[in-house]
Order: C-alpha cells, then sequence, then structure tokens
C-alpha cells in the first residue's frame, strides 16, 4: 500500500460528529450491511487521488433505492454527511470523507433493469458497471460506448461526467444520460428526464445531476443512450518524430471532419512504461493510437485519410490490428498505462492533470506543458484523447518528499492556468472533487460557483450530499 502524504499535505479537513445514535440506527435498519470495521472503513475512504482523509464512520452497503432513502434520511436526521461509492476509481479526492459521515456503497445495486433495443436506450441501477452493461447488451449488437477507462460504475460516470476515449465521436455522459432516478438530501426520490430523445419541459435536473460529483444527491436509476455495433472496427498505431507531429496530425484530421472514433496520445516515456507493463514491443516514441467505425468501405477510406495526413507529418510504422484480440491487447494497454506508470516508480503516487482545450490550440498548450514537465525533473507520463483536446500529465512524485509534491502541482497550476488562457477548462473529465476547487473559481468566475452555491443551498440545505466538495460553503 502506498504511504499517505504527509499531515500538512492533507485537503482541509472538518470533521463533524456522528452521533453513536445514528450508527445505532443504521445498525438496526441494515443488520450486517452497515459496517463500523475499520478495514472496510478505509477502504471506502480512499479514491485513486494522491489525498489521504480519515475514513467515514461507517459505511452502508445499499441494495435498492429504499435502502438509500433511509439511509439518507437517517443521516439528515443527524445532520451528518452522506458520500456515495461506486468502485472507487475516481481521482479527484471525491470519496474522501473530509467531514466525517457514512459511506453509501451502491456496488451491490448492480441489475440491468430495462432494455429498450428498438429506442437505444437501457435503464441501469448506478452500481452497473460498463464492461457488465456492454456483456450484458451485446446480443441486442447495441453497446455503450462511454469509456474512461476504468471498469466504472453507470452511476460514479454520470456523478462525474465521465468520458474518455471514445468521446470524440460519441460524447459524454453529458450527451448520453436521458434520465435519472436520485435520492435527495432528504431521502426523497425524484425522477429527472424520461426516455425520449429530447425534451422542453422545465429545467433540465438531469444536467445538473450529471457532474454534480455526490453533491446534490444519490444517482439510484441510470437511462443511457446506446448505440448499434459498427460492422466494421479497426485500429491502427502510427508512430512519430515528435510529439508535435503527432498533436498536428491529429488537429488535421478533427478539422478534415474524418469521424474517427479514438485517437489516443501516448508519448514516449508511456510508451516505455506500458511495454515494461504488459509485455509489448512497441516502439517507444511518441504514438497515436486509433480506431475506425462504421462500414468496411468506410472505415477503409478512413484510415487511408489519416495515414496520408499522418505521413505527412512524419509517421511511420503505422500498424493494423483489425482483429478483436489485437485491439483489445492495444487498448488494454492503453487503459493499463495509469497502472504502468505507478510501477515504473515503486511507492510512488502520481498527481493527475485533466485539460482540455478548443482542438486549434490543442498545441500550444501541450507542447510547453511538456517543456515545462521535462525541465522539472519529476518522472510523468502523458495520455491524451486529443481527438477532443482533452489531455493528462501524471507526475509521479514520492509521497515522502515534500518538496516533489510543491513541483508537480506548480506544473499543473501552470498547465492548468495556460488551459484556461485558451479558453479551455481545468477538467475535461475527472471532476473537480477537492483538487480542482481553486481552479473552479478561475474558470467560471465568483458570480458563477456562487450561483452554485445557491442551488446547492437549496437543495442540500444541511450541506450533508457530499460537503467539501467541487467548493465550499
Amino acid at each position: 500500500m502506498n504511504a499517505p502524504l504527509p499531515h500538512h499535505l492533507l485537503p482541509e479537513i472538518h470533521q463533524r460528529e456522528t452521533p453513536a445514535a445514528l450508527i445505532d440506527a443504521l445498525k438496526a435498519r441494515f443488520a450486517e450491511r452497515c459496517s463500523t470495521a475499520l478495514v472496510v472503513r478505509e477502504q471506502h475512504g480512499r479514491d485513486e487521488s494522491s489525498f489521504a482523509a480519515p475514513p467515514p464512520a461507517a459505511v452502508v452497503f445499499a441494495e435498492n433505492t429504499t435502502d438509500v432513502a433511509d439511509a439518507v434520511k437517517l443521516a439528515s436526521q443527524y445532520q451528518v454527511p452522506v458520500i456515495p461509492f461506486g468502485v472507487g476509481t475516481s481521482l479527484e479526492g471525491h470519496l474522501l470523507a473530509v467531514q466525517g459521515g457514512i459511506s453509501i456503497d451502491v456496488s451491490r445495486m448492480n441489475k440491468v433493469l430495462s432494455i429498450n433495443a428498438e429506442d437505444l436506450t437501457v435503464t441501469v441501477q448506478p452500481g452497473v458497471t460498463r464492461k457488465q452493461l456492454n456483456e450484458e447488451v451485446k446480443s441486442t449488437g447495441l453497446f455503450f460506448p462511454i469509456d474512461p477507462g476504468a471498469d466504472a460504475t453507470l452511476g460514479g460516470m454520470s456523478a462525474t461526467r465521465a468520458s474518455g476515449t471514445n468521446a470524440v465521436r460519441y460524447g459524454t455522459m453529458r450527451e448520453n444520460v436521458l434520465a435519472l432516478e436520485v435520492v435527495t438530501a432528504t431521502g426523497e426520490v425524484i425522477r429527472t428526464g424520461t426516455r425520449a430523445k429530447k425534451s422542453s419541459a422545465g429545467y433540465d435536473l438531469t444536467r445538473l445531476m450529471v457532474g454534480s460529483e455526490g453533491t446534490l444527491g444519490v444517482i439510484t436509476e441510470v437511462t443511457v443512450k446506446l448505440y448499434p455495433l459498427p460492422e466494421a472496427i479497426s485500429a491502427a498505431i502510427c508512430s512519430f518524430p515528435s510529439i508535435e507531429a503527432a498533436v498536428r496530425t491529429t488537429i488535421q484530421v478533427i478539422q478534415l471532419g474524418v469521424p474517427i472514433a479514438r485517437v489516443e496520445l501516448i508519448d514516449s516515456n508511456t510508451v516505455r512504461m506500458v511495454n515494461a507493463h504488459s509485455k509489448l514491443g512497441l516502439r517507444e516514441e511518441p504514438m497515436l493510437l486509433m480506431e475506425f467505425h462504421g462500414s468496411p468501405a468506410g472505415v477503409k477510406e478512413q484510415a487511408e485519410t489519416v495515414q496520408e495526413i499522418a505521413s505527412d507529418f512524419g509517421g511511420q510504422a503505422f500498424e493494423w490490428a483489425s482483429t478483436p484480440e489485437e485491439r483489445t491487447r492495444l487498448w488494454t494497454a492503453r487503459h493499463n498505462a495509469y497502472f504502468a506508470a505507478i510501477q515504473s516508480r515503486p511507492g510512488c503516487r502520481a498527481i493527475s492533470t485533466d485539460t482540455c482545450v478548443p482542438i486549434s490550440r490543442l498545441a500550444d498548450c501541450l507542447l510547453e506543458s511538456v517543456t515545462e514537465a521535462d525541465a522539472s525533473g519529476i518522472p510523468y507520463f502523458l495520455v491524451g484523447h486529443v481527438g477532443d483536446g482533452n489531455f493528462h500529465f501524471g507526475y509521479l512524485i514520492d509521497p515522502m518528499l515534500p518538496k516533489e509534491r510543491e513541483v508537480a502541482e506548480a506544473l499543473n497550476h501552470k498547465l492548468v492556468q495556460r488551459a484556461l488562457d485558451l479558453e479551455g477548462t481545468c477538467t475535461g473529465e475527472h471532476g473537480v472533487g477537492l483538487h480542482k476547487m481553486d481552479f473552479l473559481v478561475t474558470e467560471t468566475g465568483d458570480g458563477a460557483v456562487e450561483m452554485m452555491r445557491t442551488i446547492k443551498r437549496a437543495l442540500d440545505p444541511k450541506n450533508i450530499m457530499n460537503p467539501g466538495k467541487i467548493f465550499t460553503l
């Protein structure tokens, strides 16, 4: 287990008391499904971020919406925080009990409730993971395209407005969630949206909840869009003499309107780490990993166009992966890049970045950031969903060396400010959590954040829904 961060690098913590009477009431209602065991609480008190905080006072394992509603009602009665938990893959401290409270684990709420293949929709409980969903709908000839890498839950993906490798063609959770069932801060169960493709009825509460990171309610049901499985899929990798050449290729592909499904940038550091972790023999140069969806003729035309553009920028070693096994091997290696990087420096923690800029500004933002990272001496990896202008550095720090954390955070600050100066965002897909609260103010302004606070106070007057995340009250 990785060493914790030194105390002075912990997020600001204001623990609220969790009365023994609440724990007794939870145990009376949930019996063995309410745990106060330290090992269980610690498991639910950490995510993939570099932060650390005391664990929640108890963990409730919910199995249905009524369980969630009853747990929230009890927490509201005692004014104790509630933190939703899926599988714990978030990267910005979303799950940490910085104000104490209870964790509601929805991983047992893992049923696919209805598949409406004719309408291209599916309704699931929040604990269903993306891989599970695709396994259950594949017999219909449909699939769910949002792929953040980790096998995250649909509830968590909705709460953080996740996206991932397919976003360049299929969009993010914002575009793909049609309706929700949500337990509010009072324990009331509400529904937002319908299975209809569009609506002009009232405020768009679905969009309000998507990306709210558990601060407005607990998601207990999700209805999302499905898509027909492509008739043909082909993947390719192409190596480049420089990161700039790979980025310029991507910009050209997008600006020409090539309907590429995935285009991922991996720098040479990351290729080296992935080779060691996944036992691959990829050329240790900047690389684009691409995927094309469509008819056989359409896929062939897309690929030929991209190969021609790549060659203009020095792209070489264009290799195809047309069988499902070959594609899976390559994408598994890409999705394991984070873990490959962590293993490359035993005991390290990764300070992750997550900026997104307009595609025309991608080269300016990324290349200056690479120069700064190289000069810092901090080991790092770089991956990017560059087709939509989103990329991530992972600065690999020794958690027992505060100076390394300071350098990494300084790099992150410069990167985010650069993205904002280029009319981008401080987070393209990971969410705000604890790490990006100051950046949110810079990006949106005091007035917009105060409007968010007003909404939060109105919907959660006791401030029990995942408090201390996105902004402070």
